[in-house]
Parts: C-alpha cells; structure tokens; sequence
C-alpha cells in the first residue's frame, strides 16, 4: 500500500502571515502539480478572488505573491496519509503536521480558517485533543470546502468565506 501514502506539500507561510488555512492533505492532481489548490475545478483561487475583490491568475508565483500580500498562509492538517484518489473519505492511517512549532516560528498567526469540515475534524482529532492546542488567542473558523467533491455553489462558499474574512477584519 506504499503507493497508496500521500504527503503534504510545504507551508506556504512567511513571518507576516496573520491567518492560517488549513486543508486536509492535497488531492492527486495538487500533488502532481506541487501547487496548493492546483485541481482546475477547485474554487479556492477563484473564490479567494472574488472575497477580495481582485483577479488571481494562474501562475503559481503569482498566487503565492497574492497570499503574501494578504499576509494569508495556506498549509494541511495532515503531514502525510493513506489515501486511494483525492477524497477525504477515504483517509486512512493519518500522522498530523506539527502545529505548536509552526505557531511558534510564526508569531503574528491570530487565526486558523478550515477549507471544510473535514479538515476541522481531522485538527479537532489529531492536534486540539492530543496536545491541547490552539492557544486561547488563535480564532478558529470553519468554511465551506472550496473541492470539487463540495456541490455548494462558489457564490454560496464565496459567501461564507467573505464572512469569515469580514469577521477576521480583513475585508
């Protein structure tokens, strides 16, 4: 089952970065790619757009500039898994990536936005009750997953991420 084991890509974080999103391990096609969100029917990029109200195109330099700019980081909950495809429901024998470290180096992180519930839950199960994190002054929020596999209309998940960033006073 070696072939079935999936790896997260490295943060992309720098020290401004004020609000952390957090997916739950890259689908197949990121993972080929190497790029976050890379699936072409994924609506982070596009959403992401329209909550900010400006064009992200699709060179990957240029999406990891934007994020800067908007002092955003993207990472995953998990640093590796079992996985068959891209679909969350089929993960298996999950190891979580080091939170406490990476909040340690990056001091200016004030909140954590979950691209879907199952990264929610995969952060509740493998880091909130094993090692009794997220401080008390990080804001967890949960939005709707920006996958493909999410039927939700992206004006209805724009919506939701608006609000959360709105909340966060970033729009």
């Amino acid at each position: 089952m070696a072939e079935l084991l999936k790896h997260c890509l490295p943060p992309l974080i720098d020290k401004a970065s004020r609000v952390l999103i957090l997916g739950t391990l890259p689908g197949d096609e990121s993972l080929r790619r190497q790029q976050y969100y890379g699936h072409p029917r994924n609506h982070f990029w596009p959403m992401l757009g329209a909550v900010f109200s400006e064009a992200i195109d699709e060179d990957y330099a240029n999406r990891q500039t934007f994020l800067a700019r908007r002092r955003l980081a993207i990472w995953d909950v998990l640093n590796s898994a079992e996985r068959p495809g891209s679909l969350d429901t089929a993960i298996r024998s999950a190891v979580a990536n080091d939170f406490s470290k990476l909040f340690d180096e990056h001091g200016a992180l004030r909140a954590i936005i979950f691209n879907g519930q199952k990264a929610a839950e995969l952060f509740r199960r493998h880091i909130t009750k094993a090692n009794g994190f997220p401080r008390d002054d990080i804001s967890l929020i949960i939005c709707p997953s920006t996958s493909p596999a999410n039927v939700m209309a992206l004006h209805k998940k724009t919506d939701a991420w608006r609000k959360a960033f709105s909340d966060l006073g970033l729009v």
